[in-house]
């Protein structure tokens, strides 16, 4: 197929298209399961029942009308791309955003690639001696993140199509209350949305971090945990008590000196990850909690939140 004709039906830039061709090559892509095994996948990949439902109604079938040879080439292409990474660790889009209004084929084509790169992650898993528990509970990231999408009214999904990735490749791993993600020199902590950051459950996280590398990376060697997030914003001492798991999470980093990330905004990820919304007013904001009160006062004043970096040896 014509790489130019691709991107033109699809809506997206050629350069994107190009990417996808250019990093996926000829490589293998991976099969879908069987489409009567998909509802128990789904379900143990925590997918609520309406998300199920949806990738269910757009399921990629032999000669279903709702794929187009332009789709198909790219979910292709997007199961090579990751699939030629597998065992990297680094962010990566798996294609361009689609047009996500344009019926479920289009929303879930890159829930169809995680779901076909399902197996390839586990098999990753199994040559690593990594225990089925900790396989299901890494990858049911993905019903986690389409139910945040939902409420996000599908503002969420461009994000979460490439942080999927690192599942799917073998490079991050849920080990209770946070998500470890291998890396060159430090451990990657980040924060799920799964119940609060009580000192216990962090401390826990860490001592099975501490164990499992080495026992399943041997020839990886890691000297600190590390996290980028504004929840290790200094400015949040501001407005949360001293005794706030947030505040006693943050305790544990050196931080480092503050530098602008590229490409990141602060202000737009603390709305993400503390409102699930990009787009309401701020005097239209919840202000429920201690948290949510802070955020938009803060904000309201003119003022704005920093994304830090910080470490701690292990």
């Amino acid at each position: 197929m014509d790489l130019d004709d691709i991107a033109s039906q699809l809506g997206v830039p050629a350069e994107d298209v190009n990417r996808v061709h250019r990093l996926a090559g000829d490589g293998p892509s991976a099969p879908l399961p069987a489409k009567a095994d998909a509802p128990a996948i789904l379900d143990r990949l925590a997918v609520r029942p309406d998300d199920a439902a949806e990738i269910m109604a757009g399921w990629p079938d032999p000669g279903s009308p709702l794929w187009t040879p332009e789709l198909r080439w790219l979910l292709d292409r997007s199961i090579a791309l990751v699939r030629a990474d597998l065992g990297g660790y680094d962010w990566l889009s798996p294609g361009p955003e689609l047009p996500r209004d344009r019926g479920p084929a289009w929303r879930h084509l890159y829930v169809y690639a995680y779901l076909a790169l399902v197996e390839v992650a586990r098999e990753y898993h199994r040559e690593h001696g990594i225990p089925d528990a900790v396989s299901w509970a890494t990858l049911a990231d993905l019903g986690r993140n389409l139910a945040v999408d939902r409420r996000m009214n599908r503002e969420g999904w461009p994000v979460m199509q490439s942080w999927l990735t690192l599942h799917a490749r073998g490079g991050l791993y849920e080990l209770g209350r946070l998500q470890h993600h291998r890396g060159e020199n430090a451990i990657g902590l980040h924060i799920p949305e799964s119940g609060p950051l009580n000192p216990e459950a962090i401390s826990a996280s860490l001592d099975e971090g501490r164990a499992f590398f080495p026992r399943h990376f041997p020839d990886e060697h890691y000297a600190a945990f590390a996290c980028g997030s504004w929840l290790l914003d200094p400015q949040l001492r501001d407005y949360l008590p001293e005794d706030s798991n947030i505040i006693r999470f943050q305790s544990r980093f050196e931080i480092e000196p503050y530098e602008e990330p590229e490409g990141l905004d602060a202000d737009v990820e603390v709305l993400r990850f503390v409102f699930r919304s990009l787009t309401t007013p701020l005097d239209q904001l919840p202000r429920d909690t201690v948290l949510q009160r802070a955020v938009v006062d803060h904000l309201t004043a003119g003022r704005h939140w920093q994304w830090r970096r910080g470490t701690f040896p292990i």
